[in-house]
């Protein structure tokens, strides 16, 4: 076997479905479509698996609970495990904030990739303060991080900073899932 070819070997797939995580105004939206656009993947937003009760909830200015959550988590599980049972790629902006929920997301399957959107509360509120349309007020910002609970080693999530421009982050999450688009099946 030729070098090039252990390589590869060792390698080993990529991920299937990439969850792409972080507080709001992290990026996850605009990351991830870019993403599933170079890998010629399906994407979801999870803004889209609110409930409108949960969304009303959130534009008045009130955190959302794990039981405001559970449906939620349930129904972004629901559609990783359809891609995955489809046998096709996805590309699902998500927040997982805590470990929990990102136990719920992976539910035991190795295809599932994690990229954890990793920024200061300074260059995120100042994202959100520019960002306009969306039901997710600045001031629940402060509840979101500290909902948090940043991805720890044993996790295999990959953190990604975001002070470079979306293209960039890409790239990044390509190299740190070893993610060709050239090569996937789509």
């Amino acid at each position: 076997m030729s070098e090039p070819e252990a390589q590869e070997t060792s390698r080993g797939p990529g991920p299937r479905v990439v969850v792409v995580m972080g507080v709001s105004g992290s990026g996850k939206s605009t990351v991830g479509a870019c993403l599933a656009e170079r890998l010629g993947w399906r994407f979801a937003d999870g803004d889209d698996f609110h409930s409108a009760g949960d969304v009303a909830r959130m534009r008045s200015g009130h955190a959302l609970t794990d039981a405001d959550r559970a449906p939620w988590l349930a129904a972004v599980a629901a559609w990783i495990g359809s891609r995955l049972a489809a046998g096709e790629g996805g590309v699902v902006a998500c927040s997982a904030l805590k470990r929990r929920y990102r136990d719920i997301l992976r539910a035991g399957r190795p295809e599932v990739g994690l990229v954890y959107l990793e920024g200061s509360r300074a260059l995120v509120a100042g994202r959100i303060a520019a960002r306009r349309g969306h039901f997710m007020p600045a001031s629940l910002l402060d509840s979101q991080f500290a909902a948090l609970e940043e991805p720890e080693a044993d996790e295999s999530v990959l953190s990604v900073g975001i002070e470079e421009a979306p293209a960039a982050i890409v790239e990044a999450i390509l190299d740190g899932l070893c993610l060709e688009p050239e090569t996937l099946d789509r």
